[in-house]
This record gives C-alpha cells, sequence and structure tokens, in this order.
C-alpha cells in the first residue's frame, strides 16, 4: 500500500504532542516534513518541542522552523492551557534530532510538494505558512490533495467571543488558505469538544511504553477540559479526519473568516445555512462518533509501544 504523503505544520502543545504521535506511526501516511509555528507557546519553544518530541519517538523526518509571528496581528499564545513551556509535565531525554535552518518552512514544503505526486497539508496551529506556500506557489497548488485543519467553531469561540485559538492567531492566514481553493476539510472547536479521553483511557495510554507514559504524564498537566471529566482532543482530529473519515458527520459549506479588526475578529462563519448564498469552499466536520474515535485512539497508541 502507497503511504499518503503529508505535511505537518504544528505549534507542540500537548495536543499537537499526540497528533504528531498518531501521524508518525500510522502505516497509512508518511510525513515528509514536520513545520514548527508560533501559536499555543513562542516558536522557540514549539521548534524546541518538536525537536524532543522526534527524539523520544526516535523518527527523522525532516524538521524545518516557520513563523514566529502571524501576517499582520501581533502573536498570541495559549501557555495557560498547555504550560509555559508547551509540553510542561514530562521529563523529555535531551534533544539528538534537530531543526533544519538552511531554509524556510515555505520552501521546504515547495520543496516536498513538487517532487510528490500528491501531498495533504495538515495545519494544526495558526494557519500562516501554509497561507504563504499557497500565495508563494501557486504552481504548486494542483499537487496538494487536500488541506486538513483543526480550527474554527461552529458557534461560540475559545479566544474570542466567537474565536476559535488557531483562526484567531493569524486570521488573515486562514482566509488565504480558505480562499485558495485547494479542497479543505475542518474539524472545529465543537468537535474536539465531543472527542474526550476518559481517565480510564489515560490509564491505559501508561501501560503502552514510555510514549504512552509522556502522553499521560502530559496529559496531567493539560487544561483543556478536565482529567477527571474528560480532555478535550482537538488536533488529533485532523489526523482522525485522514485515516478515519467514517467516524464522522461532514457537511459541504462555505467558511468565511472574518479580518475586520473589530469584536468579532478571527471569527470563522460557518454557513451551515446557506445564508451567505456562496459556493462552498470546505468539508466541516459537526459531529463526531466519540466511542469510535476514542476506540481508534487506544488502539493507535497499543500499536507504538
Amino acid at each position: 500500500m502507497k503511504k499518503r504523503s503529508i505535511i505537518l505544520s504544528t505549534d507542540p502543545g500537548i495536543d499537537d504532542a499526540v497528533a504528531i504521535a498518531l501521524a508518525l506511526f500510522s502505516e497509512e501516511l508518511d510525513v515528509k516534513l514536520i513545520c514548527p509555528i508560533f501559536g499555543n507557546v513562542s516558536l522557540a519553544n514549539t521548534k524546541a518541542n518538536t525537536e524532543k518530541l522526534m527524539t523520544l519517538y526516535k523518527k527523522t523526518p525532516k524538521i524545518v522552523t516557520g513563523s514566529s509571528r502571524p501576517l499582520l496581528r501581533e502573536a498570541i499564545d495559549a501557555s495557560e492551557i498547555h504550560g509555559e513551556s508547551g509540553m510542561d509535565g514530562y521529563d523529555f531525554p535531551e534533544a539528538t534530532i534537530f531543526s533544519d535552518h538552511s531554509r524556510t518552512a515555505v520552501q521546504a514544503m515547495h520543496e516536498v510538494v513538487s517532487q510528490e505526486e500528491q501531498t495533504t497539508l495538515v495545519g494544526i496551529g495558526p494557519l500562516t505558512d501554509i497561507a504563504l506556500f499557497l500565495h508563494l506557489y501557486p504552481e504548486d497548488l494542483a499537487k496538494i490533495d487536500q488541506i486538513v485543519v483543526m480550527g474554527g467553531s461552529l458557534g461560540r469561540g475559545n479566544y474570542g467571543v466567537l474565536s476559535e485559538f488557531n483562526f484567531a492567531a493569524d486570521p488573515e492566514a486562514a482566509k488565504m488558505v480558505f480562499d485558495s481553493g485547494v479542497p479543505i476539510q475542518v474539524a472545529p472547536l465543537e468537535v474536539g469538544d465531543q472527542a474526550k479521553i476518559m481517565p480510564e483511557v489515560t490509564e491505559k495510554l501508561r501501560g503502552f511504553g514510555e510514549i504512552g507514559e509522556m502522553i499521560y504524564q502530559l496529559f496531567t498537566k493539560y487544561r483543556s477540559g478536565s482529567f477527571e471529566a474528560g480532555l478535550n482532543m482537538y488536533d488529533a482530529l485532523a489526523i482522525a479526519l485522514i485515516l478515519k473519515p467514517e467516524m464522522f458527520e461532514l457537511v459541504s459549506t462555505r467558511v468565511e473568516i472574518e479580518t475586520t479588526a473589530a469584536l468579532t475578529y478571527g471569527a470563522s462563519l460557518i454557513d451551515l445555512n446557506n445564508y451567505l448564498e456562496l459556493p462552498a469552499n470546505a468539508e466541516v466536520a459537526i459531529n463526531v462518533d466519540a466511542e469510535k474515535f476514542e476506540q481508534w485512539f487506544v488502539e493507535s497508541f497499543a500499536k507504538i509501544k
């Protein structure tokens, strides 16, 4: 079976660490490139966290650092959710795998996409680098199978009243991505709220070797949801969308990003009722089968040990 080539733009982050593991250890995916970007914490931290994760995972995809700030606005972060470093709670081995600084993430994306038949771009942080890549290399668009993102919300936000963090971090970049014409699949905030990892599942992870123990320890510090009532799995949904689309209820619809710097800046208008009367530009997950997601999650990590 030919593996599906993917590029990960990520801002580790605890749930990013989970999503990266699910992608790297999948028998169906070939992670060609990982591009740490600002987001949950600063670029210096997301880069260091990516290097620590690759060292622990014993995987050597290309790592090329991305943007340290959004296109126009000042950078925001989510250190109150992920801890100051982004991955507080586990004593990682010293990194022996490092980022390549000889090129930009956007140049590295172009190199991979131009060499592959088809590539899937996965955005589980701010979409700055993916937007810049689409803007600078329009000749590559035909070789992008799809863009899969975790971001946006069907209703209320988790950063602003109506804005979800990843899109709020760089609204202009998100708008560029949704205006690109490339096929897009989206896992919004509410679907991550459905895909909870309950305490008994978290306990099972401890039996899955060093990586399971690492995820368990990070989960004890993760502040999205609660350890007792269930932790919200956001970024892992992007990997699940690629590998297990049948777990989701998907709707083809229009997604517009609000870029006016006012009260709704960064909000995603997911037009499920066709108020805008504009053609669909994305497939949006509106539900996930939480039981099947949990089963897939456990089975995936059980294979890693």
